[in-house]
């Protein structure tokens, strides 16, 4: 049955306001190809519909963006399920942290975060960690995690490398904004702890959108 993950769609719902729409009584080519596209779509995704559908109302999207939504959903019920060491041609494997002195180390974690990143994997909250403690949360938590590997450009997996319901002090440290800080400190009732600059600030590869 279909179930929609956290976020998948809102890029594709975000860019309503900029769709045109088309006009029914003069279809042109490219709309009879979008109409042609809608169909096979559904046909496609009958197996799979369930309730979970109705969380959007398709029926108000232009049809390129309800083709945009209705591929994402069939690409996600037709995602394999893999450990993200094997999202690649070659299985990316890394040697154990205990193995590696510094220098080396460096260089092999900077070489696996831009292969995530060309897998489309992209790691949020890294800079409270050392440069041996975010290899290990790659090399023990990512790299073996069984994920959706959904093939669809746009698609973009964001991996927290910090739970901030589990390590609130970091998060509110460093990486919280001041409306996150004030309604957690509201929510709790505990003092905050000051702002600080993260120890380990790192300028890595991200997309937007």
């Amino acid at each position: 049955m279909i179930s929609i993950p956290p976020g998948l769609f809102f890029p594709i719902l975000g860019r309503l306001k900029t769709t045109a729409m088309f006009d029914a009584r003069r279809p042109d080519l490219d709309e009879v190809d979008q109409l042609l596209l809608n169909a096979r779509l559904r046909d496609e995704l009958e197996p799979f519909l369930d309730e979970s559908v109705c969380l959007v109302d398709v029926r108000s999207m232009p049809t390129p963006v309800e083709n945009e939504f209705l591929a994402s959903m069939l690409a996600w019920e037709k995602a394999p399920v893999l450990p993200i060491s094997q999202w690649f041609p070659e299985e990316l494997v890394l040697p154990p942290p205990e193995s590696l002195d510094e220098k080396t180390l460096h260089a092999t974690l900077w070489h696996a975060i831009h292969k995530l990143y060309e897998a489309r994997i992209v790691l949020d909250f890294t800079d409270h960690l050392s440069d041996r403690e975010l290899y290990l949360v790659i090399y023990r938590d990512i790299l073996p995690s069984p994920e959706k590997k959904i093939d669809l450009p746009k698609n973009c997996l964001h991996w927290a490398c910090l739970d901030p319901d589990h390590d609130s002090d970091p998060w509110l440290r460093y990486y919280a904004s001041d409306a996150e800080r004030r309604e957690w400190a509201s929510e709790t009732g505990q003092p905050l702890p000051p702002v600080e600059r993260p120890p380990h600030p790192r300028k890595l590869p991200s997309r937007t959108g």
